[in-house]
């Protein structure tokens, strides 16, 4: 099955075909799904080569890997481009993943989008008063951020969990059953989530006249490895906390193990609450004491930072909101618990 073939069979022109399967928004609604599922049945597929030249469009959206030495495999980006990728499926899109060392990130993206390869990009990975975001919004090509950056102006289009919000909640909770010193196992201090996670925690201890121990915290990379060794390190401390927030459940997983060493019990002389980022292959209510967690999922995520990227493409923008905050969900299991006694 051809354009030509299909035009014929549904009575409509070529370039209406082709505007609607590219969501074109004088497309109406009717016709677009109409088209959709005849190209769904015929299994008509268009001409990516004919198609770049009829519209100008590469058919692609891109991204940044941050590549160095010390950078290990993350999971949680693993996840969020799995739901990213069931957009660009959908919408029939390719991915142009373009690696570039932490530094020459703003430089890579100024290549990607002369190059002409893509039609749209995504920001990660965001940090306090991002630079890239400024450079982004002087560039001709449409892009969003996965993210927010703390000290901007919000002006640019994002999708970001209320991770300030998350863990205010989630210290209130601990607060509620008697924990006064509470600890805090981070992502890197640079990243924004981390950063307004941290504040969420402060904000809610000083609402009780408490503080978040400096001693008490670890800004790391979120891998068993490192909840581990920076639980270890809180365990040694000569006031130790009775509970304890982990920016993963990654994080998570480690810290656990730290404690079964300490020949302490999860729930009981100490809590824990994690971030579930629903990742497939760590699942708090699988733990063998099941986790207390903020949930949000990043496939989820990935899923919806595609399909707005794609309908920028497209200029089908009024269909969808320019910015989204993710409320997260507190789920209570046997992880926390009253603070010990004399705590």
């Amino acid at each position: 099955m051809n354009l030509k073939e299909l035009s014929q069979m549904l009575g409509l022109s070529q370039t209406t075909i082709s505007r609607a399967l590219n969501g074109y928004p004088e497309v109406s609604e009717e016709t677009r799904q109409r088209v959709l599922l005849a190209a769904k049945e015929t299994g008509y597929r268009p001409n990516r080569a004919a198609q770049r030249l009829a519209t100008g469009k590469a058919g692609s959206i891109g991204l940044i890997m941050p590549i160095s030495p010390d950078h290990s495999s993350d999971m949680h980006f693993a996840e969020f481009q799995s739901g990213l990728a069931e957009a660009a499926i959908i919408n029939d899109f390719h991915f142009v993943i373009m690696p570039a060392k932490a530094s020459q990130e703003e430089e890579a993206i100024r290549w990607l989008v002369a190059s002409g390869s893509v039609d749209g990009y995504y920001l990660a990975y965001v940090r306090e008063r991002d630079p890239r975001i400024a450079m982004a919004k002087s560039l001709a090509l449409p892009f969003i951020v996965h993210g927010r950056s703390y000290g901007m102006e919000l002006d640019y289009p994002y999708l970001d969990v209320d991770n300030e919000g998350a863990f205010f909640d989630a210290t209130r909770f601990l607060m509620q059953l008697g924990h006064k010193r509470v600890a805090l196992l981070n992502g890197p201090a640079d990243l924004d989530f981390a950063f307004r996670r941290k504040l969420g925690t402060e904000k809610a201890l000083a609402q009780a006249q408490l503080s978040l121990d400096p001693a008490h915290v670890r800004h790391t990379f979120m891998g068993d490895e490192q909840g581990y060794r920076g639980m270890k390190e809180i365990l040694a401390h000569p006031e130790r906390p009775t509970a304890v927030l982990c920016a993963s459940t990654v994080l998570a997983l480690g810290a656990v193990r730290a404690m079964n060493e300490a020949g302490l019990k999860l729930g009981g002389d100490m809590s824990l609450i994690a971030h579930d980022d629903e990742l497939p292959l760590l699942k708090p209510e699988n733990f063998s004491t099941p986790l207390t967690t903020t949930r949000s999922s990043l496939r989820a995520a990935g899923r919806r930072v595609g399909e707005r990227l794609i309908a920028m493409i497209g200029g089908n923008t009024p269909a969808l909101p320019m910015q989204e905050l993710w409320k997260v969900e507190l789920v209570v299991r046997a992880s926390t618990g009253p603070a010990p006694a004399g705590a």
